[in-house]
């Protein structure tokens, strides 16, 4: 008989831009990664939005209200499932993709007036940019920054291989 409490899940830091199509493309490897290794995985979405997308900063605090709201994935893959409609639309997608999901679409549009989300999405980009990240999507596990900004290619082996290694530690 054992009291110890189970060990803390390793911790995957998914630095993201909402209007990037490359996040959208990693969204792949992340369902397969949350799939193999479940609870043992936490998966973070940390902010990381670039100048040369105009409305990413305002996608970022929007997906922090879905989070504030309860629907914070489901949000962040809607929108990432929009990349080129938001460069288009701008922050009117945005209400239109949580009347669609169901939140508090008059609430989202005030956060968004508001700037409740504004700090955490500055600390998410300046911790991101203190680590090195330069692109999205890019990866932090364990003590390693893997950058999928320029390919996809054989990252999520990577990502797999560290988790495995980290868990392995843990037993």
């Amino acid at each position: 008989m054992s009291d110890s409490t189970p060990a803390a899940p390793v911790v995957l830091d998914v630095w993201c831009e909402l209007q990037c199509p490359d996040c959208h493309q990693a969204l792949t490897d992340v369902h397969a990664l949350r799939a193999k290794y479940g609870d043992r995985l936490e998966v973070r979405l940390r902010h990381f939005p670039l100048e040369k997308h105009k409305h990413a900063h305002a996608a970022a605090q929007a997906a922090e209200e879905a989070a504030a709201q309860g629907r914070g994935w489901p949000y962040i893959e809607a929108v990432l499932a929009r990349t080129d409609d938001l460069g288009r639309a701008g922050e009117p997608l945005l209400i239109e993709v949580a009347r669609d999901l169901g939140l508090n679409a008059e609430e989202m549009d005030t956060a968004l007036i508001d700037g409740r989300h504004m700090l955490i999405v500055d600390a998410d980009q300046a911790e991101g940019k203190a680590i090195g990240v330069t692109g999205t999507p890019t990866y932090v596990i364990g003590d390693e920054r893997l950058d999928g900004g320029k390919s996809q290619d054989g990252l999520r082996e990577r990502i797999e291989e560290i988790a495995d290694r980290l868990l392995a530690e843990r037993d």
